[in-house]
């Protein structure tokens, strides 16, 4: 008797925490009914095809990831063999994976492999040519690794960017090789949010050779009309009150003074004027550099450029470690938006959206209307053929199949699950493993009644018999399930996931629920015959 006070106990309390976490937010927000705010952000999470959103897929253009760094090495061994007056006559980048430097002097041959050997070594193997020419090129395994994280980088950057946009349980997963699948369940903005997830937002704080000026060709007349190969040309927004308008052109230095990857934090606050503005801090290493470089350029311009883009392009009127601003006429969302795009990292890659679905909110709102007609009709036809062929124990199954279904949706709501529209799959799947489990159970009750046992002993060897073939088939589809889950992509995985929890809640309550409430009506009286 005491054990069985502890199972009811036990019970009560499992499905009053379940209800309450499952159950009870749903009830509150269709119906008003009062609830603490944190019972109410447990609330069921829906996915992208129940809520609507959009389903972005994007393919990673790993391509850049390899350019920027062949580009950055050619820079890199330019200023390495100008400062040791190394004579070339140039260095040209001819694909994402290769360039060459032409004129090297062939007396200074060995300073000339010694500044490679330091600078270019490591990523690229070098092949002489005639006439002082040597030609570098990426070496195989170096390609597929920079490949390998560009996409990995900008899976972690876009997700990092999307939950700091406040999507609720945004699904990011990379669907191949160089493809990313993103689902935004209740998206509404889809322009915002691939400018979000899209933009490079690669910051790069440059010295200024010269400008800013209205044409190329007033910028370029004291250097013959030709970009020197150390700098590059880049235009940029007038600034507010300047006599020029429109677009502006400033001559910068190649190499950046600091870059994105130096940046530790940044946020939106109001510049002097009071406009929105992106203010800045560095690193230590970037605070140290930039600390340098301001501190031997009093008096000249510092450009703060944006996705190759000039935002603005400051005096420097003292030494500066570690901290900046950008400005650049935003709105106060356009410096949040910056400012959160900063924060996450820049992309890698730049990204080409190969799919665009969009699911409204009415049709997620059909779906869910299909999905609990479908399940509400499969339960009601579970529970009267139950009582029609189980008689009395039919009423056992019913009461083990709800405790079941209360268990599962409190459990998906703790853990953070999505329901999706697969996932509505799994949850009726449940329901016919919970029915099952029960049909065993009383098949074999009613095998033992068969052979003259007494009906306490009947139904202690169902339940007893049962257990392992029970345990051994639901461990054989947790596996299953798994692997789904492993493998499989967002609606494969929702459909994992309900199963995944189902299957556990079902061991509980097709074992523990249904042989507890037998005990309960045997308790305190013998009965002489079962209603199976």
């Amino acid at each position: 008797m005491k054990n069985l006070r502890w199972k009811i106990v036990t019970i009560l309390v499992v499905l009053f925490v379940f209800f309450g976490l499952g159950v009870y937010p749903l009830l509150a927000g269709k119906y008003g009914l009062p609830a603490p705010a944190w019972l109410l952000a447990k609330q069921l999470k829906l996915g992208l095809d129940l809520k609507g959103g959009v389903q972005l897929t994007m393919r990673v253009n790993t391509d850049d990831a390899l350019k920027l760094t062949t580009t950055n090495t050619s820079e890199q061994l330019r200023e390495s063999l100008t400062t040791g007056n190394v004579h070339f006559a140039n260095i040209v980048v001819d694909s994402p994976t290769a360039f060459h430097i032409e004129g090297v002097s062939p007396d200074q041959t060995a300073e000339f492999r010694n500044a490679a050997d330091e600078v270019a070594a490591t990523n690229f193997d070098r092949n002489p040519g005639a006439g002082g020419r040597y030609d570098f090129a990426m070496k195989v395994t170096v390609a597929r690794d920079l490949r390998e994280q560009a996409v990995e980088q900008a899976l972690q950057t876009i997700d990092r960017r999307v939950n700091a946009l406040g999507v609720a349980e945004p699904s990011i997963a990379r669907q191949q090789s160089d493809q990313i699948l993103a689902q935004l369940p209740g998206i509404a903005d889809v322009a915002r949010a691939k400018d979000i997830m899209g933009s490079p937002s690669l910051l790069e704080l440059k010295l200024v050779e010269a400008g800013p000026m209205s044409s190329k060709d007033d910028l370029l007349k004291s250097y013959n009309g030709q970009v020197p190969n150390d700098m590059e040309v880049l235009s940029g927004a007038a600034e507010r009150g300047s006599a020029d308008s429109g677009t502006v052109f400033y001559l910068v230095k190649k190499v950046a003074v600091v870059s994105g990857q130096d940046l530790r934090t940044a946020r939106e606050a109001p510049d002097e004027n009071n406009q929105p503005a992106v203010h800045f801090s560095l690193k230590p290493e970037g605070a140290r550099k930039f600390g340098k470089a301001t501190g031997e350029n009093i008096g000249r311009n510092l450009a703060i450029i944006l996705d190759n883009r000039v935002q603005s392009a400051p005096r420097i009127d003292g030494r500066i470690t570690d901290e900046g601003r950008i400005s650049g006429g935003f709105t106060l969302q356009e410096a949040n938006d910056l400012s959160l795009k900063l924060r996450s990292g820049a992309l890698p890659a730049s990204l080409t959206y190969l799919e665009e679905l969009v699911v409204g909110p009415t049709l997620g709102a059909d779906s869910i209307r299909a999905g609990v007609i479908a399940s509400g009709t499969g339960l009601i036809l579970i529970m009267l053929f139950m009582l029609w062929y189980y008689k009395l124990s039919g009423v056992n199954a019913v009461v083990a199949l709800i405790c079941n279904l209360i268990i599962l949706l409190g459990l998906m709501a703790y853990i953070g699950a999505t329901m999706t529209l697969p996932g509505i799959a799994g949850f009726v799947l449940t329901m016919g493993v919970g029915v099952d489990s029960n049909v065993l159970i009383f098949e074999r009750i009613k095998e033992e009644l068969a052979a003259q046992r007494g009906v306490r002993a009947s139904i202690n060897a169902g339940f007893d018999r049962v257990f392992w073939t029970l345990f051994d088939t639901h461990v054989a589809s947790l596996i299953a399930a798994g692997f789904l889950f492993q493998f499989g992509t967002g609606p494969i995985r929702g459909f994992a996931t309900t199963l995944s929890i189902g299957l556990v809640v079902n061991l509980f309550t097709s074992i523990f629920v249904s042989h507890t409430i037998y005990d309960i009506e045997m308790t305190g009286r013998k009965v002489p015959a079962l209603s199976i």
